[in-house]
């Protein structure tokens, strides 16, 4: 009975996201294009810019350029880069006092996922003064205009730049949720690989596998339009043509080009279609022992993949062929098989692990609840787990 709610709940859904006020960023790409962006924010009258970034990016001078851009253009920009790892409510109600004390009429992410959701946290605060982060929490209730947001990655990962959702901590309960709604979507994105030259190789790895997991949960999922299933598929083709060069030789500038379309195309494609268990999971991981969400993800992914059976064996039979792993097999479940273990391999070699360490026994029951509930009814998996299963996987990938 309840399985037949969670269907009617997706169903009814995907029926109303054909009405829903969706739009994309507009993009500035290639090597330098972070040069146009202080010339862009200045033609928009904007004065004074809020950058949310973290004490890392600023350790390495990655915005050196844009900084010294902004100036020339007579734009004040004002930095938050208290950032952390799956930012908290404290990060955002801090950012937002400075964007307010300092009359800023912008903001600027720039980083990995966790800037942006902290930058995306913020523009939710602005737009609806009158709700604090946890009344946000779930589906569509921004719905108002945001300040102007600039998306410039440094990994290419999480798509975010594309994205519906912001992801926040509750660092008292531990409780990781995401507040989704159109308003939130970047209305600029910059995709400039030289951004990502520098990042470490397990960085690279992780956050592109994290790409690979939105792509193939948009794919096996039950909400697709004709354009999600495009751009899933051109994602998990060009990851798994350039993620271990971009891995291995971080300076072959194609490589991390190409990696930061597939991050994007996965963006946009999941932020449509939606994900799966994974992200239950992975954010349950990420609230309780701050996991990274690209490292929770790349373990979690085969696990899950594999749970669902019968239910994925054509779609992931697709992704196979689709990369070359499938071709010599006859059957969509020896396919599919082959493009799990496609995914097991190009892990194994990036040195990602293939298990969680540090999970404690006795949080599993409560991580179990919060991973259900995520999920249950709003995504539109491709086979619905019951609590017994979450339970199951949560033993699979415990060490």
């Amino acid at each position: 009975m309840y399985k037949m709610y969670c269907r009617t709940y997706q169903g009814v859904f995907k029926i109303a996201a054909r009405f829903l006020p969706w739009r994309k960023p507009e993009v500035l790409q290639g090597e330098k294009s972070l040069l146009q962006l202080p010339k862009l924010i200045k033609s928009k009258g904007i004065q004074s810019v809020l950058i949310v970034t973290d004490k890392g990016i600023i350790s390495i001078g990655l915005m050196d350029e844009l900084l010294q851009g902004l100036q020339k253009e007579g734009v004040a920009a004002v930095i938050y880069d208290k950032t952390v790892p799956n930012p908290t409510i404290d990060n955002i109600e801090e950012a937002l006092e400075l964007y307010k004390s300092r009359h800023c009429k912008g903001i600027i992410a720039f980083g990995g996922g966790s800037p942006m959701d902290c930058a995306k946290g913020v523009c939710a605060r602005i737009a609806r003064p009158d709700k604090t982060l946890t009344q946000l929490k779930g589906q569509l209730k921004v719905w108002k205009e945001i300040p102007p947001l600039f998306a410039v990655p440094t990994t290419a990962g999480t798509g975010s730049e594309a994205t519906v959702a912001a992801v926040i901590s509750n660092s008292e309960t531990h409780e990781k949720y995401a507040i989704n709604d159109m308003s939130l979507i970047p209305h600029y994105a910059v995709l400039d690989p030289l951004l990502t030259v520098k990042l470490p190789p397990h960085i690279t790895s992780t956050t592109g596998i994290d790409a690979l997991t939105h792509a193939v949960e948009a794919y096996i999922g039950r909400s697709n339009t004709p354009e999600t299933l495009k751009c899933s598929m051109d994602a998990v083709k060009l990851i798994f043509e350039n993620i271990y060069e971009a891995y291995s030789n971080g300076t072959n500038l194609t490589a991390r080009k190409n990696m930061q379309e597939a991050a994007y195309l996965a963006g946009v494609a999941f932020t449509r279609a939606y994900v799966g268990y994974v992200h239950a999971i992975a954010h349950t991981l990420g609230g309780f022992y701050s996991v990274p969400h690209g490292l929770a993800n790349a373990i979690i992914l085969p696990y899950v993949l594999e749970y669902y059976g019968e239910s994925v064996h054509k779609q992931l039979a697709e992704l196979a062929d689709l990369i070359g792993v499938g071709r010599k097999f006859n059957t969509q479940e020896q396919k599919a098989k082959a493009f799990i273990e496609a995914i097991k391999e190009l892990t194994q070699k990036m040195a990602i692990p293939n298990k969680v360490s540090g999970m404690l026994e006795s949080d599993i029951p409560l991580m179990v609840e919060r991973a259900y509930k995520e999920a249950n009814p709003l995504y539109p998996v491709p086979k619905i787990l019951s609590r017994e299963d979450l339970t199951t996987l949560y033993y699979q990938i415990k060490e």
